[in-house]
């Protein structure tokens, strides 16, 4: 399985001229790489392959006053922003033939350099490291100051720097990993839970347990509304547009920083603590196009869902997601009577077969568990590893490691893009 560890870096300006260049260089690469394809496909000839525009973009290319100043930065960086493009089509061709879950993908589109996320990649081949002193040593860039929060359990394969819209830089690392010795890190446990996800509460699990949605975006509303006020009053172009942009950036990107950091500690404590999990196919996609469109959003069921499915097989633990229309708000646990849809303001009823009466979210609860049958079944079941992409692992508090491991290999890595599931599920009154 392979993981992404980020961590945040602090370029001097120096450093940031550097990187400014690789970003630039990349993203003419890429448009090239594109154009050159576009241009094929209009002449009815067949696409270049990757090796004819490696040479043609990158090799005679620097040899060209036009495009001299690609030899100020790292060929590796070119070479896998021509690998991002080759990606993008087959995806695109990919999500043509239906061959590729998911929404359909259009077709690659030129990168500018307003957008709000610029990166590139170093693999093994650019021969980055690990300074001593526990800095990030970069081709052409320099070591780069980075804020460990925690040590590299394992040799990196390649490092991604990202640049972000409210002007941070990040390093993200791909390492791999062996479920089978993540799994001896996890206690030993029986204990299986049901999960019912709203929004008045997060999460309210089988034995009663109702956890709290933290609402970050509905608590920093009033902060970023007056943030995107002051943004529409400046001038386009202008220095202080400019300013009130990165204002509005980093107050979205603290709300998002929270969000990231519930996540994973609320996945991580509930299959530490359970061997088997059961939730339902939620369809964010779905709700998105509502009235409760914000909330759902604000709430984040995909990505919370996404870790559960990751850490289930990282650590040996069982996940299960039963089908979007299981009546779970209906069904009586108790007798199994359907009772019938109710709406969302009624928080309690009572089953007119057994009289046991319910709140309706915990009732909901313990029908997902019966559903996925972890009651009889998931007790220590084993789960083989699938095809899982490398994700964006959490951080912990900050301090630079007592130990970092050093970059070693010869074999590049291809950086994945994390996958967005789309389900479906009910808000709070499920």
């Amino acid at each position: 399985m392979q993981l992404r560890y980020a961590f945040r870096l602090y370029p001097d300006p120096g450093q940031q001229a550097a990187l400014a260049r690789a970003f630039g260089c990349a993203r003419v690469v890429f448009n090239d790489a594109v154009r050159a394809r576009e241009d094929a496909r209009k002449a009815g000839q067949p696409f270049p392959t990757a090796g004819q525009l490696s040479t043609r973009l990158i090799t005679e290319a620097k040899r060209a006053a036009e495009r001299s100043w690609l030899g100020e930065v790292s060929a590796v960086v070119l070479q896998q922003s021509l690998r991002d493009a080759e990606s993008a089509y087959r995806n695109f061709f990919a999500s043509l033939k239906g061959t590729r879950k998911g929404p359909k993908t259009g077709p690659p589109r030129f990168k500018s350099r307003k957008d709000n996320r610029q990166s590139i990649r170093f693999t093994a081949n650019a021969r980055w490291s690990i300074t001593g002193s526990g800095r990030l040593n970069l081709p052409k860039i320099g070591a780069v100051k980075v804020k460990w929060s925690r040590t590299l359990p394992a040799t990196a394969t390649s490092v991604t720097v990202v640049k972000d819209a409210a002007g941070r830089f990040f390093a993200s690392f791909v390492i791999d990993t062996d479920p089978a010795t993540d799994a001896t890190r996890m206690p030993q446990t029986d204990r299986t839970i049901g999960i019912d996800l709203g929004l008045t509460h997060f999460a309210v699990l089988s034995d009663g347990t109702k956890i709290d949605s933290p609402r970050f975006l509905r608590r920093a509303e009033k902060k970023l509304k007056k943030a995107q006020r002051e943004l529409s009053r400046k001038q386009k172009g202008s220095k202080n547009r400019e300013k009130a942009r990165l204002k509005v950036a980093r107050a979205h990107a603290t709300v998002a920083d929270a969000r990231r950091e519930f996540h994973p500690q609320l996945s991580t404590k509930l299959i530490s603590e359970n061997q088997g999990i059961a939730v339902e196919d939620l369809s964010v996609a779905g709700l998105a196009r509502t009235k409760l469109a914000k909330s759902v959003h604000d709430a984040g069921w995909s990505s919370f869902i996404s870790m559960l499915e990751y850490k289930a097989v990282r650590y040996g633990r069982t996940l299960v997601k039963i089908g979007r229309f299981t009546p779970t708000s209906q069904t009586c646990h108790a007798c199994g009577t359907v009772d019938g849809p109710k709406p969302l303001n009624i928080r309690e009823w009572t089953c007119s077969a057994c009289g046991t009466v319910h709140d309706r979210d915990t009732n909901a609860a313990l029908n997902i568990k019966t559903a996925a049958g972890l009651a009889v079944s998931a007790c220590g079941a084993p789960v083989g590893p699938g095809a899982i992409p490398a994700q964006r692992e959490e951080t912990g508090s900050h301090g630079t490691p007592p130990e970092t491991v050093p970059h070693s290999g010869t074999q590049p890595v291809k950086e994945v893009q994390n996958p967005c599931p789309e389900g479906r599920g009910a808000c709070q009154g499920r």
